[in-house]
């Protein structure tokens, strides 16, 4: 058999689960109105990558009406090794990182320390004499001042006019490469502190509120954390997040003795298959460290990209979002503080990043339009995605919250899918459980059964 051969017969590794290890209460799918035999067709579409070898191994988890009702493993964690992907796998988020440096923003407003309206300048006075880079015939490049200063909302929205290295070729990632600016995707030099004041350095792409452009942004909260509460970034997070939510594997690094738990990141063979992504490896203006970065001692801590996390984590994370604000009576924003969050504040822009039908809130993607979206889905979902593949959303109207882990970059085609498999598979509201009825206390074995892996339904 060959090591492709049985990567996919393995299928999926289910330890045994108790209810003290589960993220979330556990309930059959048809008891929140999701059809189990319609969740096989997700489970195959997401085994037909492992064995089309466009990834090397794939979680994913469904929570609806805050409960657990899906997840699973799929191929293998490191495929030359051929060590099979697990449900507690630890994964490298990336973007999925900047839900959890906004909440830690608002977190933060809540408390008086901070404003959505305050500028930046008021905490990083090196943004105060920022530029903005008019391009004009040819190459010709000028320079005019602001004419207003960023604020705390620019900087959530991706409307301050920040931008990123690796995805501008012009004057203004050329400044960054210049002056040594991280993405925060491999292993630099210095702290948060540091890179933003060579951030502060470059000019900006456009006038603060006037356009949207992906950026840094979220790194600079990041350091405006520090400023406003006193406490190191990282420092922040586990203290103010993710001890309280029990989230126990996510952090900027992976210990030594989490490390075999560490899934390995592809990238394509150029001959139908994949490889181990180098560390560090060159992909354009993308710098990237999959091994090194993650690694202990560490001193950069990327508000945008750095955290490394499980998609049992994960969900509680999201839960708690979902439940505004509030998890096992552990409260970390306020329902109308994530309301705020969840709408879009872009309505006023186009060319947001997310597709069509989409704004952005206060970190998240919005769905605005559905229709426009061409997805299934619901208006008013949120979540984001991670640069080696990671997904999430949260559907409000539905109840549900959805997370799917791969690395693999460039990213391979798995969330649209696993979105509209999804969605097929809803078949009504959650329903109440019958009089004397309790949750049951162990997640459904979803393992693949040896041999070929079935086909998704032609109707997906």
């Amino acid at each position: 058999m060959t090591r492709w051969a049985s990567v996919c017969a393995a299928g999926v590794v289910l330890g045994a689960w108790t209810v003290t290890a589960q993220p979330l209460p556990v309930a059959t799918p048809e008891a929140v109105g999701v059809s189990s035999a319609r969740l096989e067709r997700l489970h195959s579409g997401m085994q037909d990558f492992i064995t089309r070898k466009e990834a090397g191994g794939i979680v994913t988890l469904l929570a609806r009406d805050g409960k657990l009702i899906d997840l699973k493993a799929y191929g293998s964690q490191d495929v030359e090794s051929n060590k099979p992907m697990k449900t507690d796998t630890i994964f490298r988020i990336a973007s999925m990182t900047k839900p959890v440096t906004s909440v830690a923003v608002m977190m933060l407003v809540e408390e008086g320390r901070l404003a959505l309206t305050d500028p930046v300048s008021k905490y990083i006075p090196a943004f105060r004499e920022t530029r903005v880079a008019v391009k004009g015939d040819g190459t010709t490049v000028t320079f005019e001042p602001v004419r207003r200063q960023m604020t705390v909302r620019d900087l959530l929205t991706h409307r301050s006019g920040l931008s990123y290295g690796f995805a501008d070729s012009g004057p203004v990632g050329e400044a960054y490469r210049r002056g040594s600016v991280s993405d925060g995707l491999t292993v630099t030099e210095g702290t948060i502190a540091d890179n933003v004041e060579r951030m502060a350095k470059a000019p900006l792409l456009s006038q603060p509120g006037a356009e949207w452009h992906y950026s840094l942004g979220i790194d600079v909260l990041g350091r405006l954390v520090e400023i406003a509460s006193g406490m190191p970034f990282d420092v922040f997070l586990r203290d103010r997040i993710f001890t309280p939510l029990k989230m126990v594997d996510t952090a900027f690094d992976v210990p030594d003795a989490k490390w075999a738990r560490f899934a390995t990141v592809y990238s394509p063979d150029g001959n139908g298959g994949i490889r181990p992504m180098k560390d560090p490896e060159q992909f354009g203006n993308t710098s990237m460290s999959p091994v090194q970065y993650y690694k202990a001692p560490k001193r950069y801590f990327s508000g945008g990209a750095g955290l490394a996390s499980t998609a049992s984590d994960y969900v509680r994370f999201a839960q708690m979002l979902l439940n505004g604000g509030e998890l096992d009576g552990v409260r970390l924003l306020s329902p109308k503080t994530v309301d705020a969050m969840r709408v879009s504040h872009t309505e006023d822009l186009h060319g947001v990043e997310g597709g069509p039908g989409s704004g952005f809130g206060l970190g998240f993607r919005v769905v605005t339009d559905l229709g426009d979206s061409q997805m299934n889905g619901s208006v008013g979902m949120y979540g984001w995605s991670g640069i080696y593949g990671t997904n999430f959303w949260i559907d409000p109207k539905e109840k549900l919250v959805a997370i799917m882990m791969v690395q693999k970059y460039p990213n391979p085609t798995v969330a649209p899918l696993f979105q509209t498999l999804t969605y097929q598979a809803i078949l009504g509201p959650p329903q109440p459980l019958p009089a004397g009825r309790t949750i049951s206390g162990r997640l459904r074995q979803t393992s693949a059964a040896p041999g070929p892996a079935p086909r998704a339904s032609a109707s997906r």
